[in-house]
């Protein structure tokens, strides 16, 4: 069984494309960051911010 399987839609109704969105953008955003820590140490408060909204959003979104 893949680790995907272990991830359930939390109700009944389709996903809110606005939660949605806050997760794309949080895992873009940790793609950014990596990219970003190879060449320096900086920890931008931005992107920590949306990395958050992201996580949220996928605790809303989902049982694990």
């Amino acid at each position: 069984m893949s680790k995907a399987a272990n991830w359930k839609v939390k109700g009944d109704g389709p996903l809110d494309p606005e939660e949605v969105a806050k997760i794309a953008c949080a895992l873009k955003s940790l793609a950014v960051y990596t990219a970003m820590a190879c060449d320096e140490d900086d920890n931008p408060e931005e992107l920590k911010k949306i990395v958050q909204e992201g996580l949220d959003a996928i605790d809303r979104l989902f049982e694990y």
